[in-house]
C-alpha cells in the first residue's frame, strides 16, 4: 500500500473535512472516530505521510516516534481513561491482511468500558 496523498487523514490534517479533536501538537492530531465502536473510540495520526507502522519506524524520526507514543498517554489522560481510570485498547492495523483501510497510519484507542477479548 502506497501513501495516498488524498486519503481521508491527510485531509483531516490539511483541515479539509471537520473532526472533533481531542488533542494535537506538532506531531500528532487524535480526534474522535465518526463510527465509534466503543464507548471511547479515538484515532491517533501522526502529521507525517506514513502508511503504516513498519514505514513509520524505518522512515520517521527517533523525536516522531517517541513523541508519538508519548502523546497516547497525554490522550488517555485527556479521555480519563489511563490505567489508574479504567484502562483502555490500542489498535493499529497493518496492510490488507491486518485490516487497515486507510493509508495513513493510525492507532484507535478504545475505552470507557469493557472491550472484551483481543480477537473473536
Amino acid at each position: 500500500m502506497s501513501y495516498d496523498k488524498n486519503n481521508i487523514f491527510a485531509k483531516i490534517l490539511r483541515g479539509e473535512i471537520p473532526c472533533k479533536k481531542v488533542y494535537e501538537n506538532e506531531y500528532v492530531m487524535s480526534f474522535h472516530d465518526i463510527k465509534p465502536q466503543k464507548k471511547i473510540h479515538v484515532l491517533v495520526i501522526p502529521r507525517g505521510e506514513y502508511v503504516d507502522l513498519d514505514d513509520f519506524t524505518t522512515k520517521a524520526s527517533d523525536k516522531e516516534i517517541v513523541e508519538f507514543h508519548k502523546a497516547i498517554t497525554h490522550i488517555v489522560k485527556i479521555l480519563k481513561i489511563s490505567n489508574q481510570e479504567g484502562g483502555y485498547r490500542v489498535l493499529s492495523n497493518t496492510g490488507k491482511d491486518g485490516g487497515q483501510e486507510v493509508s495513513h497510519l493510525h492507532y484507535h484507542i478504545f475505552g470507557g468500558e469493557q472491550i472484551g477479548k483481543m480477537v473473536v
